[in-house]
């Protein structure tokens, strides 16, 4: 188990990991994913997330990150929203330093059911705060990734993935969206996006809600995911397992240790 330990993350929220669970992380040896959600963004200060970061670094663990994204619209018509959101990013490019991520992962936010009329629109507004954050990230040796959430398919992503294509942004496959919203199964994924993944957000479910189950007890076919993996020429994606119950945390990583292939 250790093994495996040192080459995965685990998601956390900040304020959890600040007042409940940063001793385990740090006892286990889990190199935590920590997620920011507006609320702890205007509660704590960068005193406080240099505090965690520090005792994260001297424990010899690494770190991404996960920006908010609940109410945000990277390309919202409506330039209130986006200079919201923007805010908001850059809050998230203020801890950057202070973490040292190797990754910092957002959702697109791209949603067909209200915008498809309005793709190319909403496309074009969001590639100007892509290319902002990706350039300001790089600049802190880490990589932007964006991750698939209510994407109907593939093609709905790449429309948006093969702009950035020069700008050293990486993808972020989610399997518990991927099966929860997408109306394309995981193999049509990998036949379009495959050679892109550079990171996996890993839970389970049964293909009709996000229920970020323990890994191997929905109907997520991990298998074949790790099986293309290892096929391709790329190098190993970051892995992240995103369980949302404390006691799914060990299955999912003791399941995970049972597929892993490299």
């Amino acid at each position: 188990m250790s093994q495996i330990l040192s080459k995965i993350q685990v998601n956390i929220p900040f304020t959890m990991l600040y007042e409940s669970y940063l001793p385990q992380f740090l006892e286990n040896g889990l190199n935590p994913e920590i997620g920011f959600d507006a609320a702890a963004l205007d509660r704590f200060s960068l005193k406080d997330f240099e505090g965690v970061a520090r005792q994260i670094r001297k424990r010899g663990l690494s770190t991404t990150l996960h920006a908010p994204y609940l109410d945000l619209s990277p390309g919202s018509l409506d330039s209130a929203i986006r200079s919201l959101t923007k805010r908001r990013f850059q809050q998230i490019l203020d801890v950057v330093p202070i973490f040292q991520p190797k990754t910092v992962v957002f959702h697109t936010g791209y949603d067909h059911q209200r915008y498809w009329g309005l793709k190319e629109m909403w496309i074009e507004k969001s590639l100007e705060l892509w290319i902002w954050l990706s350039e300001n990230i790089r600049k802190e040796a880490s990589l932007l990734m964006l991750e698939n959430v209510y994407e109907q398919s593939p093609q709905e992503f790449l429309d948006i993935y093969e702009r950035l294509r020069d700008q050293h942004v990486g993808f972020c496959l989610d399997t518990g969206h991927m099966a929860a919203f997408s109306s394309k199964d995981l193999s049509t994924w990998l036949q379009f996006l495959g050679e892109h993944i550079q990171q996996l957000h890993l839970h389970d479910n049964l293909g009709n809600q996000d229920d970020h189950m323990a890994l191997g007890e929905g109907e997520i076919d991990f298998e074949l995911l790790f099986k293309y993996l290892k096929g391709r020429k790329s190098d190993p994606p970051l892995v992240t397992i995103e369980p949302h119950r404390e006691e799914d945390v060990w299955p999912s990583l003791e399941y995970l240790e049972r597929l892993w292939p490299w």
